[in-house]
């Protein structure tokens, strides 16, 4: 490898000094390229955009006006000293890694990913690279996801069983990703109905040519009394809220790759819990990380210690980074519509 890196890391986020620009900084910048539109990873205040042209309708409706270019899925673009371009990080709709080259030596940024094709966001494609900045949010091995397909039955399932004591289903997922992989996956029992928060990303995303079933924005009319049976789906802040008590008798659930840890649905008072989540688990860091033929490993956020143990047990030259990512935040109750 060359004796200087080609990204370094620091208290505004990943930078590439060749370039002179940022990877997904949480703090402001010149120039900031951004893996995807959840909102620890694009934060407003930057003063110039680049992310593909999927993410960008999202970030514009998020962070309102800003100065950004969008790119194309394996455009090569030329910054300052290196050539960056964008690849699937199948995550969310639009999500990318971001690969780094300079003089034949690749580093590639991993933002979120999930290996497993959802039929919704772009499939992850794996980059060779030298050195993989990658997420480890689940990198326990007792995260190990069931095939999508399962869940999404059990799901349907859940819902009908509802639909037929007459009540309400009510499943709380975040708006940008989890939601719309939800209404992809499941099967159709009845009416869907979606909070105003999930239903502006719904918008954004079909006018993009993402393909969504039919939804219908609750509010004023529209409650579980004139669609009964209906699927709700909500940020998970409205689950127990006055806006959820409005629907009438209800089943809740929550879905999340936390589902898994028994402890967490306790303490959420949940007693169904969907285990769907846009990560990888533990075999798809792994076999992310294996397709990448990398020789160094930065791991980001989540159980970052434990599995950089593991990462350099298999031979990996492997070593935690310090930043600012975490989960999707919620969106909180106060803007919840009445």
């Amino acid at each position: 490898m060359a004796k200087d890196p080609v990204l370094t890391f620091t208290d505004r986020g990943i930078y590439c000094p060749a370039g002179d620009f940022f990877i997904d900084p949480w703090r402001p910048v010149d120039q900031a390229l951004i893996t995807h539109g959840h909102s620890d990873h694009a934060r407003w205040g930057h003063r110039r955009y680049l992310a593909t042209h999927q993410a960008l309708p999202v970030m514009r409706h998020r962070l309102g006006q800003i100065e950004a270019q969008g790119i194309a899925y394996g455009e090569s673009l030329r910054i300052g000293g290196v050539t960056v371009s964008f690849h699937p990080a199948g995550h969310i709709p639009g999500s990318a890694q971001i690969a780094v080259e300079r003089s034949g030596e690749v580093w590639v940024v991993s933002g979120d990913y999930k290996v497993e094709p959802d039929g919704l966001a772009e499939a992850f494609a794996p980059v060779p690279c030298h050195a993989f900045i990658s997420e480890c949010t689940f990198g326990l091995p007792v995260f190990r996801w069931r095939p999508q397909a399962v869940v999404m039955n059990e799901v349907t399932d859940w819902w009908a069983a509802n639909a037929a004591a007459g009540k309400v289903s009510i499943l709380g997922a975040y708006s940008l990703g989890k939601a719309q992989r939800l209404l992809a996956g499941v099967g159709a029992v009845g009416p869907i109905l979606t909070h105003g928060a999930v239903e502006q990303v719904n918008e954004i995303l079909r006018n993009q040519g993402y393909d969504l079933p039919a939804t219908i924005r609750a509010g004023q009319g529209v409650d579980g009394r004139t669609h009964p049976g209906a699927l709700v789906i909500a940020p998970p802040s409205a689950l127990g809220s006055a806006w959820a008590r409005k629907f009438g008798p209800a089943e809740e659930a929550f879905a999340s790759g936390w589902m898994a840890v028994r402890g967490i649905r306790r303490r959420r008072a949940l007693g169904t819990g969907f285990v769907v989540s846009d990560h990888a688990d533990f075999p798809g860091l792994l076999s992310a990380i294996r397709a990448t033929g990398c020789e160094r490993v930065f791991v980001t956020h989540g159980y970052t210690a434990p599995f950089r143990r593991f990462l350099a047990e298999q031979g990996y030259d492997a070593v935690i980074v310090a930043t600012e990512y975490g989960e999707e935040p919620e969106e909180p109750v106060e803007t919840i519509e009445s």
